[in-house]
């Protein structure tokens, strides 16, 4: 799963609207609320990229091969303090409930930070699984094209890009 900008806003406003509407926060400025999950959200984007670059980085001054990319993914990861590939939604819902608790802007939290991360969590998913979905329709245009060639990777960017730029992504 992956979290993608463009979705921080929509998984912010949906995620305190269900927690208002289960009565487990109480906020008179929802909208603040809100501004502050989106908050959470993009530092992890903006985070997550660092990781990237610096990933990316250390490949290219090493003279690894992309194999060792995963790897060193990890490596930036850990040392930026945040957690990738299938621990990012634990890490997400532990930062937005760690933030709700905190907040000024939320009055008073009702609900235990498992009840919390359990209304947020289907919310998280369903706009994460983006990513998957956005795989499988690569995958689906690319099937003309044999897979782990150079043709293949090359198409394989640029279909990814067209249409993550067309979802909004």
């Amino acid at each position: 799963m992956r979290l993608y900008s463009g979705k921080v806003g929509v998984i912010a406003s949906d995620s305190v609207k269900a927690l208002l509407a289960g009565g487990r926060i109480e906020t008179d400025t929802p909208k603040e609320v809100e501004q502050d999950v989106a908050a959470v959200l993009s530092n992890y984007v903006r985070t997550e990229q660092e990781v990237n670059d610096q990933a990316r980085e250390w490949q290219q001054r090493r003279s690894l091969p992309p194999t060792e990319l995963p790897r060193l993914r990890k490596v930036a990861a850990e040392q930026k303090g945040i957690k990738l590939g299938e621990d990012t939604l634990d890490f997400l819902l532990d930062q937005v409930v760690e933030m709700l608790l905190h907040s000024a802007n939320v009055e008073e939290v009702f609900g235990e930070d498992h009840e919390l991360r359990r209304v947020m969590a289907p919310i998280f998913k369903k706009h994460m699984a983006a990513d998957e979905e956005l795989e499988r329709e690569v995958r689906g245009q690319l099937k003309h094209v044999k897979e782990g060639t150079s043709a293949w990777e090359i198409e394989y960017q640029r279909m990814r890009e067209d249409i993550r730029r067309r979802k909004g992504l």
